[in-house]
């Protein structure tokens, strides 16, 4: 059983596309396109369930055509229309030189050197020239954390924790 810590949020199904059972996926992520990984993640039913790629094809830059294996009818597409498509991290861990998406960091815990736990990565804000991690705090609070590499000390895969040296005053 997938479970939902090990997959992260690659995209929408939008739409089908032609009468073979293909599908349109607008992605925020092309990991599917720089690694080696059979299949695509979608919910089904409250479950996370594996469907095998037999082909995709890029449309534009942020659109591909995905046919899944034995979904061969725009029928069969449909029931995929409007689901989100996740994509295993176990498999975006072995990127190329570590081209890690922003949203593989969400569910990551957030330490800083100095004042230890921050809280919990929940989203990631790219609406501004400096993209944000958004962190949830202990309390309730959200933290803004600038998405720089100056910033990261060690980012721990397996335990899902990104440790940050945070300038004085970032935190107040």
């Amino acid at each position: 059983m997938i479970r939902p810590e090990e997959v992260y949020c690659i995209g929408k199904f939008t739409r089908t596309h032609g009468v073979q059972g293909e599908m349109a996926l607008s992605f925020t992520d092309d990991v599917f396109d720089r690694v080696d990984c059979p299949y695509l993640v979608c919910p089904m039913d409250g479950i996370l369930v594996p469907f095998f790629i037999e082909e995709y094809r890029f449309k534009s830059d942020n659109v591909a055509l995905v046919k899944f294996e034995r979904i061969d009818t725009a029928e069969d597409a449909a029931i995929f229309t409007n689901k989100e498509v996740y994509f295993p991290k176990s498999y975006a861990e072995q990127a190329p030189d570590g081209e890690y998406s922003w949203q593989y960091f969400i569910g990551f815990e957030a330490e800083d050197v100095e004042h230890g736990h921050l809280g919990t990565l929940v989203d990631v804000d790219e609406s501004t020239i400096n993209t944000l991690f958004v962190v949830e705090r202990p309390d309730g609070d959200s933290l803004f954390i600038p998405a720089q590499e100056v910033f990261v000390v060690d980012i721990n895969h397996d335990g899902h924790i990104i440790k940050f040296n945070l300038p004085d005053g970032l935190l107040e």
